[in-house]
């Protein structure tokens, strides 16, 4: 029992010395302008320069070191990764199929391809070890020849297996160490790309208003394109296509996987055929938006919903509809029911010549359109956000020589309809994967040098905001708060920790104190 009684009180004593302790070691918060850290830095530097306390320059020099802060913890957050060769894109009109492409650069050493970017798919291809291609030369509006890639050549060129978790076709293989092959089918008539699948590099370089421009490389999937059908041997796309959909396959997938961009790529489309891709970028503050839909409980598509039509003041009775945005299809495409009450009200308001012309029944004779009063056409959107189209026709010269413009908008016989390329011109669209909606403002698509800063999304609803800001929560570079040192004066004493340990230090005292009286006659 004595024993006993001797292991009780020095666990007492030992449990006593440790709530000591936390009193003990106790620690000064010193401001970095405050009189003790000018004393300091006199000491070491000698005549220092040192604003005084509350007055305008103190506060500019809190400001400046919490957007140093925000710069270095930001990091790539911030930071924009474009096209190595520049984020132009170009449109080459009926030369080459009505898309929008941009120069990219592949492997290693780099060879340079022109891809046709496309929303609604995930792949990026490109000819290579061509068996049925496209010509790649004698295209008289590029400055330069078309390139096949070949692996073989490309250094940093590595085969996927079948075994990959990439590989959809690995199923089908003999062996899971074949080269995986693939097959991708698009929403033109016959048309198709099929080879085998290699992970090379892409080069792009940063673009970032906190740091100079550099250069990037990042592993991608590449389509080893070697047999191209339909529209693909007739002028679209002949150098390749770099899908931008939400599969893991895609490029954006990848650099947000790999951490060098928020997940998130805008494009921008001008009237003269130009625009931008810039990868990472999540549009502006001020940016009109709507939700990404899900279909059947996956977002495997860039898909929203059109709550109604308007033409010139109407808005259109019944017309909400559901449609991909692709800035892979040229035009438009509206659920036929959608479509014809659109038209029949678009040209009674008109006052114009109707020309039809195969496959575009609704042109007019016009050397441009606003010698036609076109009507105002807008979309609709949940929570009152609207799409106002800017120009929903094209120019067209008949083979007689006749001016006409031509509305770019055409009927599909499915529920679904798509947003095509011809209605984003003059928006910078943002695909905002991260937060699963799209974005648009008006932009006359110059570099993003050129623009305000970047606007990054502020936490979800769910996540609580904490009343005091922080430099964790200042993500906005134009927000104004209040630094955190300011916001609250540190203790002038170390001893402020005190009131709140003393009472349980007594306790223990008191408890050992009992405890020896109650075994003090055992030990004698």
């Amino acid at each position: 029992m004595a024993t006993r009684c001797v292991v009780t009180l020095l666990m007492a004593y030992l449990l006593l010395m440790e709530t000591s302790a936390a009193v003990t070691y106790t620690s000064k918060l010193i401001h970095r302008f405050s009189d003790e850290a000018k004393s300091f830095w006199v000491s070491r530097n000698g005549n220092v320069s040192w604003p005084k306390q509350r007055s305008v320059e103190f506060f500019r020099l809190l400001l400046s070191s919490d957007l140093n802060r925000q710069r270095m913890k930001l990091g790539s957050q911030n930071q924009l990764l474009v096209p190595s060769e520049g984020s132009e894109t170009f449109s080459y009109g009926n030369y080459l199929g009505w898309l929008h492409y941009t120069w990219i650069d592949i492997g290693t050493p780099n060879v340079s391809f022109l891809v046709a970017l496309d929303a609604g798919s995930d792949l990026l291809w490109v000819p290579c070890d061509c068996i049925q291609c496209a010509p790649l030369s004698s295209y008289y509006m590029l400055d330069r020849d078309l390139s096949e890639y070949s692996p073989s050549v490309s250094s940093t060129s590595k085969r996927l297996s079948c075994s990959h978790q990439l590989c959809d076709l690995g199923p089908n293989c003999k062996s899971l160490k074949e080269p995986c092959p693939y097959i991708v089918n698009y929403y033109s008539a016959n048309t198709s790309s099929s080879g085998f699948l290699f992970e090379d590099r892409l080069h792009l370089a940063s673009v970032s208003e906190h740091a100079p421009q550099s250069s990037v490389q990042a592993s991608v999937i590449i389509g080893c394109g070697r047999k191209q059908s339909g529209s693909y041997l007739d002028g679209a796309a002949p150098d390749g296509l770099m899908g931008l959909g939400l599969g893991n396959i895609s490029v954006p997938s990848m650099l947000a996987k790999a951490g060098l961009v928020r997940n998130s790529f805008s494009i921008c489309f001008h009237e003269n055929y130009s625009g931008r891709i810039l990868f990472g970028d999540q549009g502006l503050a001020t940016q009109q938006s709507t939700s990404f839909l899900s279909l059947e409980g996956k977002y495997i598509t860039y898909l929203v919903e059109a709550k109604c039509y308007c033409v010139g003041s109407s808005c259109l009775k019944q017309t909400g509809f559901q449609a991909q945005v692709d800035s892979g299809t040229s035009f438009t495409y509206l659920p036929f029911e959608i479509y014809e009450k659109v038209v029949v009200e678009f040209d009674k308001r008109v006052n114009a010549t109707r020309s039809s012309l195969e496959g575009f029944p609704y042109c007019y004779e016009s050397s441009s359109p606003e010698l036609l009063n076109i009507p105002r056409m807008e979309l609709m959107f949940s929570m009152n956000q609207s799409f106002i189209i800017k120009n929903p026709m094209f120019h067209f010269t008949s083979n007689q020589g006749v001016d006409l413009q031509c509305l770019g908008i055409h009927p599909i016989d499915e529920e679904l309809g798509i947003i095509g390329q011809n209605l984003m011109m003059g928006y910078r669209m943002v695909f905002d994967r991260e937060n699963l909606k799209l974005g648009w403002s008006l932009s006359n698509c110059q570099d993003i040098s050129d623009n305000k800063r970047l606007h990054l999304t502020p936490p979800p609803n769910d996540i609580s905001r904490n009343p005091l800001p922080t430099n964790e929560q200042q993500r906005t570079p134009s927000t104004h708060a209040i630094a955190p040192a300011v916001a609250g004066r540190t203790p002038s004493k170390n001893s402020a920790a005190l009131p709140l340990l003393i009472p349980s230090q007594f306790s223990m005292v008191s408890l050992l104190l009992l405890l020896m009286s109650l075994c003090s006659g055992q030990l004698i």
